[in-house]
């Protein structure tokens, strides 16, 4: 067995994309093979933003998958956004796996999604390599999203967030 590698997927949104860039970074100073694949899109960006500047180590990789859209359509329509990756990344990720595996030596041991972007580990899943889940946002924004259906089911909100006073 070699090096371990990872691939690490960002949900292609502000607040997502640098937060796994940086943890891809730590992880290479240890030694960590990454491969980190954006959009086409975003892959861009982070080219325009970084250069050369994204890897000291040499073992990130820059790669990208479409995510669906054409261009000029509008990429802050987030709900347009997710839709389309969860009609293309799953194929197009499942053919970067394969690829990547087929060509490198070190085979990919992990996969570490943006919990945003849950298709990505449904992939991994779906190809017995483990995964890692991300949050990128504060922990207490994943907290509460994690407990909205228990407070569904206790009465406090409705399916819609509707609150309801709570009679002690």
């Amino acid at each position: 067995m070699g090096k371990p590698h990872v691939v690490v997927i960002p949900y292609p949104a502000q607040g997502h994309v640098i937060p796994l860039l940086k943890l891809s970074q730590n992880l290479a100073k240890q030694g960590i093979k990454i491969n980190f694949v954006n959009t086409v899109f975003n892959h861009k960006r982070v080219l325009d933003a970084f250069g050369e500047k994204v890897d000291e180590t040499g073992l990130i990789h820059l790669l990208s998958v479409p995510d669906g859209l054409d261009d000029g359509e509008d990429r802050n329509q987030l709900g347009k956004l997710t839709e389309s990756l969860c009609q293309v990344m799953p194929t197009q990720l499942k053919e970067l796996i394969h690829k990547v595996n087929g060509s490198d030596d070190d085979k990919i041991s992990c996969v570490l999604a943006d919990i945003c972007i849950g298709m990505a580990i449904d992939v991994a899943v779906e190809l017995g390599i483990p995964t890692v889940g991300f949050w990128p946002a504060a922990v207490l924004q994943l907290a509460v999203l994690l407990k909205v259906p228990k407070l569904i089911d206790d009465g406090l909100i409705d399916e819609n967030g509707k609150t309801y006073p709570v009679l002690l």
